[in-house]
């Protein structure tokens, strides 16, 4: 059996790439990071995973198609993982691999990732552990957000910090010393203001936000965005992603606020700068009202590049807002390490499940292991 060593793999809401990490947990409370890469999501396979996030044909064909595509990028980050650092499959004890969302719906007592682990065992010759999200939910939880468990083991000291996850889905964990930890989703992070770039600029993503910080945010479309909304005012536990927060919800809204505003005009970059200021208002917003002794706020994810998005979240707290790459942690890759912390998790027994943050009636294993 191989000792300390986890590859953790991560596709995340954005949809654009895969991040994966090789890390030595041989210390659990500071794992040690050997080597990170990135691989883009190729354009067709991103297609079909974004046209999978909603009811189509011939859906089940298209979606076992699309989990054996991406275990062949996955395949491909572990190889470059192991060439990079000289390891051999013999030397991973496992890869946490979490797949792709594309349904979550707890409420109806499911979440849909897609993925083919058996394929990604057999490819690698390392036992792949998957699925992290169904046992939760199968205790009444969420089953999400997953990270709260990791962020407590990583980042706890005697600071009460909240930690920002900005990724396609905003969430937030709160790490208060003598407090639960707690954490839940805030709405959407990266996943409208990509769509919208995407659209009017051809570009992936708004590059350190700066498209958005030509346009001036409308604070009337701003408060519509959010009054319109039902989820916002839902109390936590909760979770979401693009079953609810995509292009459609985007565009009913902007066509019902301009029937009723058909004086005014906003200019694409301004519904660009209104996205980013929807997304620091919600994080805000949900820290001042569940978090509010907050000392430090840490962000982590790719929203945590977006020099713009973070000047505007720190002008809305009370408290220092900083990358968690200031600690030494990449913020781009908290998550893939993460994936690969809920490996250990799983080989070590440790509930990685949190009651107060995904709402399940007890804490529980997270995963299920495929042997190589």
């Amino acid at each position: 059996m191989a000792g300390h060593l986890y590859i953790g793999l991560m596709s995340g809401t954005s949809t654009d790439g895969v991040d994966a990490v090789l890390a030595d947990f041989a210390n659990p409370s500071q794992p040690k990071l050997i080597k990170a890469i990135a691989l883009a999501m190729p354009p067709s396979l991103r297609t079909t995973l974004l046209a999978l996030n909603s009811p189509g044909d011939n859906e089940l064909h298209r979606a076992a198609e699309a989990g054996l595509a991406l275990a062949k990028l996955y395949h491909t980050a572990c190889v470059q993982l192991l060439q990079a650092t000289h390891f051999t499959a013999t030397d991973i004890r496992a890869i946490g691999a979490h797949g792709q969302t594309v349904r979550h719906r707890p409420d109806l007592g499911f979440t849909i990732q897609l993925n083919a682990p058996a394929h990604l065992a057999e490819a690698t010759d390392i036992d792949v552990i998957a699925d992290f999200r169904s046992r939760d939910i199968a205790a009444g939880g969420h089953g999400a957000p997953l990270v709260p468990a990791f962020h407590q083991a990583l980042l706890s000291n005697a600071t009460r910090r909240t930690i920002v996850n900005l990724g396609g889905i905003a969430n937030i964990t709160r790490l208060h010393p003598g407090k639960p930890v707690t954490g839940f989703d805030t709405g959407p992070a990266n996943v409208l203001m990509d769509y919208w770039c995407e659209r009017h600029m051809k570009q992936p993503f708004d590059a350190h936000g700066a498209w958005a910080a030509q346009g001036i945010a409308s604070n009337d479309l701003l408060e519509y965005l959010i009054s319109s909304e039902p989820w916002f005012t839902k109390a936590p536990p909760k979770s979401t992603g693009r079953d609810l927060f995509n292009a459609n919800w985007l565009t009913q809204r902007l066509e019902e606020w301009a029937g009723s505003n058909s004086n005014v005009s906003l200019r694409p970059v301004d519904v660009q700068a209104t996205l980013l200021a929807l997304t620091a208002k919600t994080v805000a917003t949900s820290i001042e009202c569940y978090a509010s002794a907050t000392q430090e706020v840490l962000v982590c994810g790719g929203g945590a590049l977006n020099d713009t998005l973070m000047q505007v979240l720190q002008a809305q707290l009370k408290c220092p807002v900083r990358s968690t790459s200031e600690l030494g942690i990449d913020a781009q890759h908290v998550e893939a390490l993460a994936f690969a912390w809920l490996a250990w998790a799983y080989d070590t027994g440790h509930k990685a499940a949190l009651p107060d943050v995904t709402g399940a009636r007890h804490s529980t294993i997270l995963g299920c292991r495929y042997y190589a």
